[in-house]
């Protein structure tokens, strides 16, 4: 049986994981037409709250997880706005 704690970095590690792919195309081609603002705006303040309860509970798994994706989705969000900010 997997520990608890094991269990968790597991999970944060592949939901954590699933952002490089996106994170690293959208830097590398600056395409950000299908990517909604709102949506990485609210995911990206839902990720942060994320990082702040794991951070009272002092739960590693879910800080660790949190603050990799937090960057990740606030490194998309800000490539969207920059990019159609330009574009204007």
């Amino acid at each position: 049986m997997i520990p608890n704690d094991w269990l968790g970095y597991l999970a944060a590690s592949l939901t954590t994981l699933s952002f490089v792919p996106q994170a690293l195309l959208t830097l590398r081609t600056r395409e950000v037409h299908g990517i909604s603002a709102v949506m990485y705006g609210v995911f990206t303040v839902g990720v942060a709250l994320w990082l702040a309860y794991g951070w009272r509970l002092s739960e590693w798994p879910i800080i660790i997880a949190n603050a990799v994706t937090l960057v990740l989705a606030a490194t998309i969000l800000v490539t969207k706005l920059v990019v159609e900010r330009r574009g204007r």
